[in-house]
């Protein structure tokens, strides 16, 4: 369980947000939504501990795997050595990893089936490769909450679906708790169990997907109208901004 009470996080004196209460369930798959700079990051770093809030708590009481939306390394690792980071906790301070390690890193990037990566530099990986070696490295740590913020940015069709397929794998077949910030309903719809739509700095809407998101919803979080659009099969369906420009 993620316990948010009474939260406020300042910027500069400013708040970003006022009086967050949230309460997510062990096994949930909470996808953020929200506008460019209306706090999703802030939150989501609040909760994995690396901000402090001005007020209120957080309470997590499971450990925590954080993948960052932009990950650059400025030396040639493979991508061995990058998921070996994330053993930190278990290698120790001045540690030097064992077979132990090395067969877990082995055994979570066969788990996202990328195990033919492992000697590749990770500068020279795609940006979906990149972004299945971090997750690799969030899950190395043996974490039960995984934090992603913006898994899918500037990810192709293809590697969008990649990243979303293994979110919910993880979720169905681990129990594992998922939080992740993004753009798209679309993701929302198919892996979410809960959304937290974030209107602005003390206004939100934390709900089961299909009771959260709507149109009205949707048009009040971005500012501009959205329809629901339902494929020829009548049983799928997304959420689309219609965009009048004539």
């Amino acid at each position: 369980m993620i316990e948010v009470r009474d939260l406020l996080v300042e910027r500069g004196g400013r708040p970003i947000l006022e009086g967050y209460d949230l309460a997510i369930a062990n096994g949930s798959v909470v996808a953020i939504l929200g506008a460019n700079g209306i706090g999703k990051t802030s939150l989501i770093n609040t909760i994995a501990g690396l901000l402090k809030p001005s007020r209120g708590e957080v309470h997590c009481r499971a450990r925590i795997g954080y993948v960052p939306q932009l990950f650059d390394v400025a030396f040639d690792y493979s991508v061995t050595d990058i998921v070996l980071m994330g053993r930190a906790r278990q290698v120790g301070l001045f540690g030097t990893p064992q077979r132990r390690d090395y067969d877990a890193v082995h055994s979570q990037l066969s788990t996202l089936g990328i195990n033919h990566l492992a000697e590749r530099s990770f500068n020279a990986l795609s940006g979906g490769q990149r972004q299945l070696v971090i997750i690799a490295q969030a899950l190395v740590s043996e974490c039960q909450v995984l934090i992603l913020d913006e898994p899918c940015s500037a990810l192709d069709y293809h590697n969008q679906a990649v990243v979303i397929s293994v979110l919910d794998r993880l979720s169905r077949e681990h129990g594992m708790t998922v939080l992740f910030t993004t753009h798209s309903p679309q993701h929302a719809l198919e892996i979410a169990s809960d959304v937290l739509l974030m209107y602005d700095s003390n206004a939100f809407d934390f709900g089961p997907t299909a009771r959260t998101l709507s149109e009205e919803n949707l048009a009040r979080l971005y500012g501009v109208e959205v329809r629901k659009a339902v494929f020829d099969d009548d049983k799928s369906f997304t959420y689309a901004p219609v965009f009048r420009s004539r």
